[in-house]
């Protein structure tokens, strides 16, 4: 659709696209755990996820490079009109090497689940509820943060550099590729510190398990992300604590926004084995993908009223929105953690 100048096509391009994408963030995932459950391997899940969003963080690494070769000899579309191969690749390699997997139980009449099933499976468990807000209120933070952390960056790097260009036609640009390189790699990072503090490997010289519970890397990764999201909020505003008002210079901002970006990517990098563990011990199989993407409702309905009110919210605004949702988001798993605690206490 993007070879199109009818805007029907381009349209009609979105509504696939959403659809793609709502399929890829729930059939693979429901399609592991399913798969995981008929061979006995649950246990090794938060592993698994943690290396498939490792491995994630470096393709895309190498993808942004690829779409940087395809758009300087294609133009715009380059980018899009190579990602046509690989998505193909991705279609065969799915229909030929996974093998179908039904979920058992959850409907009687051996129907599909519905959305009106799924609301009901919510509402018959807290910890359903809070994982799932959970995961609308982080990633609707980390949407609004991609469409407004390259203007936040631009802003400060002209903020900093201005003073070293003679001209305005030397004006030092803002190499955007270079930051979602280091953007990636931050995420990969984020990833491998999931899976060596979370390994079911790690234990200590009595056979006792050193691992930290998923719920437990929740709240931490939550917290860090809030703290980061805020850090960067505040390095936009340039109004910094009275007691770090010495950092209120053009480079110090620059490298306090910087730096809590990174710490962000770093905390996405952890987030998606994370809510991939919770999901796969919280959330029905029979119902998984439906759950999945009722959740995606609030998500877009939150960043959909963010982005109608940018004019009216800026940059700062909509950073400080995220840094809310991530805040509410810690909150959620702070009673998530203490419900799994009680429940705990209780068999005992």
């Amino acid at each position: 659709s993007t070879k199109s100048n009818l805007l029907g096509v381009l349209l009609m391009g979105r509504v696939l696209g959403g659809i793609g994408t709502s399929l890829l963030f729930s059939a693979p995932e429901a399609w592991l755990v399913g798969e995981a459950g008929k061979e006995g391997v649950e246990s090794s899940l938060g592993e698994t996820f943690g290396l498939a969003y490792a491995g994630d963080s470096i393709v895309a690494i190498l993808a942004g490079q690829l779409a940087s070769i395809a758009a300087s000899s294609r133009g715009p579309t380059g980018p899009f009109e190579m990602s046509v191969g690989f998505l193909i690749l991705g279609g065969l390699l799915a229909a030929t090497a996974w093998k179908e997997n039904v979920a058992g139980g959850g409907n009687d009449s051996g129907s599909k689940p519905t959305i009106r099933d799924a609301v009901k499976v919510v509402k018959s468990d807290p910890k359903i509820m809070l994982v799932g807000a959970m995961q609308s209120l982080f990633e609707a933070a980390m949407y609004v943060f991609v469409l407004n952390w390259p203007p936040a960056v631009s802003k400060a790097v002209g903020s900093y550099f201005s003073k070293f260009a003679t001209d305005a036609s030397s004006a030092i640009s803002t190499p955007y590729g270079t930051v979602f390189s280091c953007f990636m790699a931050c995420c990969l990072l984020g990833s491998t510190v999931f899976g060596q503090l979370t390994s079911s490997k790690k234990v200590d010289k009595d056979g006792k398990s050193k691992a930290v519970s998923t719920e437990n890397f929740a709240v931490g990764m939550l917290g860090l992300a809030t703290l980061a999201m805020g850090s960067a909020t505040l390095s936009i505003a340039g109004k910094l604590p009275k007691l770090l008002s010495f950092l209120s210079s053009p480079g110090s901002l620059l490298a306090i926004l910087v730096s809590s970006l990174f710490v962000f990517e770093s905390c996405v990098g952890m987030y998606f084995p994370t809510i991939g563990t919770l999901r796969s011990k919280y959330f029905p199989d029979s119902h998984r993908s439906v759950v999945m993407n009722l959740f995606g409702i609030p998500l877009n309905a939150m960043v959909v009223t963010v982005f109608l009110s940018i004019e009216k919210l800026g940059t700062q605004g909509a950073l400080g929105v995220s840094t809310t949702a991530l805040a509410l988001a810690t909150l959620c798993g702070l009673k998530l953690k203490k419900l799994v605690n009680d429940e705990g206490a209780e068999s005992k």
